[in-house]
């Protein structure tokens, strides 16, 4: 009995920059609130293997609920990848627009 799944990518390149501990978190964070996935590692990106009936949607959430309970959700938010060859999300740092008045 082989069960159908699916992959699915998040990039975790400038949330690396600002402290490993965070990606480390994340992994442990997404590993027990969704425990019929399994995750692997490579540097800067995240490898989810899912179920098919499992929603991209699904991981989405649980990706903002963890840079909300580590208060990283004003710098950082989840994107989806542009590329159709990956499906899954990019954490990307929030750029902050500075209007300075004469």
């Amino acid at each position: 009995m082989s069960e159908e799944t699916k992959q699915i990518f998040i990039n975790v390149k400038d949330l690396s920059f600002r402290s490993d501990h965070f990606v480390v978190d994340l992994i442990r964070y997404l590993s027990e609130a969704l425990p019929q996935i399994k995750i692997i590692r490579d540097v800067n990106e995240i490898e989810i293997e899912a179920p098919l009936n499992l929603s991209k949607r699904i991981i989405r959430l649980r990706i903002r609920k963890y840079l909300y309970k580590k208060k990283l959700d004003g710098d950082y938010r989840p994107i989806s990848y542009i590329d159709p060859e990956k499906d899954g999300y990019i954490v990307k740092e929030k750029k902050l627009a500075e209007i300075t008045y004469y």
